[in-house]
């Protein structure tokens, strides 16, 4: 082997289906996890303390969804520059991206901390607690915020070390966190009586935890190294990072916004129906934390591909960087087509994980499976479109298509939908926006490709 195959990176060399799967489970799995820790953790705020309290928590999650966002921002737009550079041989960029993301991290992190907790108490009230939840909505904001620093560095350096090429250190990091705090809830609720605040503080000591191990891994960083000059951002590097993590971003608020809208549309539309507004709401939350563990898997594709896209369109390797798009794109639609044979085979068996005394709950959990779901089995090409214009650095058609689904397609649809047909309105507005987005992602990647034959980038 020559010195230069063996300064050659592993994105460039190994086979695209290894690197894909190496890269695609630890992420994926850290995801589920964190997914299922989620659900678990209401259980033990349900049982041990009451209603009430989960209504304060649930009152608390978008600080959570934000945080995320802000994280993602910052860690995916850092890893697409890092892998972009890595590829170009642009070393000096590549070690000042990781300088910059840190200084960045940090910055976000101290400053939603403040906030939150100056301002704990009206938030609360913006993110719609009622007076009985209200003192205990503001007690759990107050307590999270001292762990959001740490909340923001596990994502964000999640995706940077993936980008140096260990994601099973991330999923170490993550599931560490996770597990603690899933130890620690029951101890805080149940003997200590600490209420929310015990589960408050068992999250912030897993995130901490979680946190101190992503940091230890800096000075260890394999392809690219920490700077002190590099730690003061400029606006240039600063504004490529932010360019090609908006998309992220986008993607989180997004999300937020189509489960507002929804949740509004149900409340409304369900009282009109057999079912009632408390099932139809119970429902749509039960439905979207089953679909938040099918979504992991896409986005552990999606983070898999997007290192080994950057750094082989950085390379000019255009050959393999449509060999990865096609791989997990592939990869995706078997994923899509699994969990749509699930939600339509098996919508009561899976109600009855969550609720198993109501005959109606199972039957509106069914009824809404089938409607929500119906097209699940397109979902998965549109997230590897994305992830595949992000890590080739153009954020503009990766930022189109979240956008296009739920801001152009999915909410207005709902509301026009719901308007006419009531509940069912509402829920044939997801299957219809995944049509639309399946279309809208085909167009854009061979438009894409079209222009890469007429630079002659590819054979046609």
């Amino acid at each position: 082997m020559t010195a230069d195959q063996e300064s050659r990176s592993p994105l460039e060399t190994e086979p695209v289906q290894k690197l894909i799967v190496r890269y695609a489970i630890p992420t994926a799995l850290t995801l589920m996890v964190n997914c299922l820790y989620n659900i678990v953790d209401q259980i033990f705020v349900g049982q041990g303390v009451g209603i009430t309290a989960m209504a304060a928590i649930n009152v608390a999650f978008p600080v959570v969804i934000l945080v995320n966002a802000v994280a993602l921002l910052l860690g995916d737009g850092s890893a697409a520059n890092i892998s972009l550079c890595l590829g170009r041989r642009q070393q000096q960029e590549a070690d000042d991206t990781i300088g910059h993301a840190a200084t960045l991290i940090a910055a976000s992190g101290l400053c939603a901390a403040i906030v939150s907790w100056c301002f704990a108490p009206q938030i609360a009230r913006l993110f719609g607690a009622t007076d009985t939840a209200w003192p205990e909505a503001a007690a759990y904001l107050r307590t999270i915020a001292w762990g959001l620093p740490f909340q923001l560095i596990c994502p964000a350096f999640t995706a940077i070390i993936r980008a140096d090429g260990h994601p099973r250190y991330s999923m170490g990091c993550m599931i560490t966190g996770a597990v603690l705090n899933l130890i620690l809830d029951p101890v805080f609720i149940f003997p200590l009586g600490m209420g929310v605040v015990g589960a408050g503080i068992a999250t912030v000591i897993g995130q901490v935890a979680a946190g101190v191990l992503f940091l230890a891994y800096l000075p260890r960083l394999h392809t690219v190294r920490l700077r002190r000059q590099a730690l003061r951002p400029t606006i240039r590097l600063t504004g490529r990072i932010l360019a090609l993590g908006v998309p992220s971003l986008l993607t989180q608020i997004l999300t937020a916004l189509v489960q507002i809208t929804l949740n509004n549309l149900l409340r409304v539309h369900g009282a009109a129906s057999v079912y009632g507004s408390d099932i139809a709401l119970s429902v749509y939350g039960m439905m979207m934390k089953v679909y938040q563990i099918a979504h992991s898997m896409f986005v552990g594709v999606s983070s898999a591909v997007q290192p080994i896209n950057g750094y082989n369109f950085g390379a000019k390797h255009f050959l393999r960087v449509r060999q990865t798009f096609r791989t997990a794109a592939a990869i995706a639609l078997v994923i899509s087509g699994v969990w749509f044979l699930v939600f339509q085979l098996f919508p009561r068996q899976i109600g009855m994980l969550f609720v198993s005394d109501s005959p109606l709950y199972l039957d509106c959990a069914q009824h809404c499976f089938r409607l929500y779901m119906a097209a699940f089995f397109l979902y998965g090409l549109h997230l590897a479109t994305a992830s595949f214009f992000q890590g080739i650095g153009r954020p503009v058609p990766s930022l189109a298509i979240p956008l296009a689904r739920q801001g152009v397609f999915l909410i207005p649809l709902a509301i026009l939908l719901s308007g006419r047909f009531g509940l069912d309105g509402a829920l044939l507005a997801a299957p219809i926006s995944d049509m639309l987005t399946f279309l809208l992602s085909l167009l854009l990647v061979r438009r894409e490709f079209a222009v890469w034959r007429q630079r002659d980038w590819i054979e046609t």
